[in-house]
């Protein structure tokens, strides 16, 4: 069990778990370091950075490929990565998990294998205007080589999903859902099991970005019954440059390769190749070995915590700090949708919020501001930028103060 988790029926210990993240005893411009970009990439552990230098520093070596003993080792332990993917997302078999760098990569996978090989002119792809744009641009590419149709639903009101109107954009020419779980601006949940039965009994495939979902709410694929789920490691508290695509094994066996290179094939000769089978086939070349093995202990400590105890904090925490920022004047909060997940994203009428991050950084608050990546979204808003603070299992209450205070220092200057 990681240092920092509980033993079930105990109270959730922050200072145990902040203790786990070096980082968080930083300074900045001599102030403690208030971490709420969690949103664009998570903080990490000391079992994932010890794990990841024991990988590098006692058990290195290229996987799948040695008969010696420390391949063997790596590989053994590298596959164990793929496994504890396997169980936290309770896929039916490790064929199903393919490791790629993020969720950019993944998506960019299904669009250019899945989707070259199915899709065909006049077909439509369904998206969302919260969408990231890596679920966006990929698509649109697919849709200019192919003559595809791309269409995409409105936010409803306060930000949540739009049912009614995502039955409307349904039909029968729709053969691709591809959406995200959570929202990465608004915090809104689209209720995916839904989403995904409208789409199969519509005779089409669904995506799920699960970037912003994964961290905070459990996740079952079997359950959902989406065909395709991608997430990305450094916002789940582990290593940049691994993310994972989920693809349900039927349809990941039909699909050609993504890329070639080693390790994806069974035999080459100079006439012909052919591919490897699952996982291997989608992952071409030496993988990223220690991050897919940062990624399992990530994932690790988040089960010896629990995702239901981290949920329940983080619920604290956005209820905390919505009712703390709406008193600070002038501020408006876009997505206020029910069960939403734990970030606010805002505005502040005095200020850009480029302006407001560089203030707020003097007092040692990290915060995102810009598009995010959803420009979309924000002309829908009809807003250049926002500002966001996004929460995670070691945020705190006091945190959210010094926050609140920081941009009641923004006012002083601009107001």
């Amino acid at each position: 069990m990681p240092e920092g988790a509980t033993a079930k029926g105990e109270a959730y210990d922050i200072a145990r778990i902040r203790a786990d993240f070096p980082i968080l005893s930083s300074t900045v411009h001599g102030k403690p370091l208030v971490y709420l970009d969690n949103g664009a990439s998570a903080q990490k552990p000391r079992q994932v950075i010890d794990r990841i230098s024991e990988v590098y520093s006692s058990g290195y070596a290229n996987v799948h490929r040695g008969l010696h003993f420390m391949s063997e080792k790596a590989t053994d332990d590298y596959e164990g990565a793929r496994e504890t993917v396997r169980g936290f997302l309770n896929a039916a078999s490790t064929s199903e998990i393919i490791f790629t760098r993020n969720t950019t990569e993944a998506i960019n996978l299904v669009a250019s294998s899945w989707g070259r090989a199915n899709l065909q002119p006049g077909d439509e792809i369904l998206i969302t205007y919260m969408e990231h744009h890596s679920n966006i641009v990929p698509w649109q590419m697919l849709r200019d080589e192919k003559g595809l149709v791309l269409k995409a639903l409105k936010p409803g009101e306060g930000g949540a999903f739009d049912m009614a109107a995502f039955k409307e954009l349904l039909t029968e020419r729709t053969k691709l859902v591809a959406i995200c779980h959570v929202s990465n601006v608004l915090g809104t949940v689209v209720p995916v099991h839904e989403v995904t039965k409208l789409a199969h009994d519509a005779g089409a495939a669904v995506l799920l970005d699960g970037s912003q979902a994964v961290q905070h709410i459990g996740v079952d694929v079997r359950d959902i019954g989406c065909d395709f789920y991608c997430f990305t490691g450094h916002k789940l508290y582990g290593p940049s440059g691994i993310g994972v695509l989920y693809g349900k094994e039927s349809v990941l066996d039909a699909m050609p390769p993504y890329q070639g290179g080693g390790d994806m094939i069974s035999s080459v000769s100079i006439e012909k190749s052919e591919w490897a089978d699952l996982p291997a086939k989608f992952e071409a070349g030496t993988p990223a070995i220690a991050q897919a093995i940062g990624l399992a202990a990530a994932i690790d400590y988040v089960n010896g915590v629990g995702l239901d105890r981290i949920a329940e904090h983080e619920r604290d925490l956005l209820n905390y700090a919505t009712q703390k920022l709406a008193s600070v004047e002038g501020l408006e909060i876009l997505g206020t949708a029910a069960g939403k997940v734990s970030l606010v994203t805002f505005t502040l009428d005095c200020a850009h919020p480029h302006d407001i991050a560089t203030i707020v950084d003097q007092q040692g608050v990290a915060v995102r501001a810009g598009h995010h990546c959803a420009q979309p979204l924000m002309d829908f808003y009809d807003v250049g930028s926002t500002t966001r603070a996004s929460f995670a299992m070691y945020n705190t209450r006091e945190e959210i103060d010094v926050l609140a205070g920081a941009l009641d220092k923004v006012r002083q200057i601009f107001a």
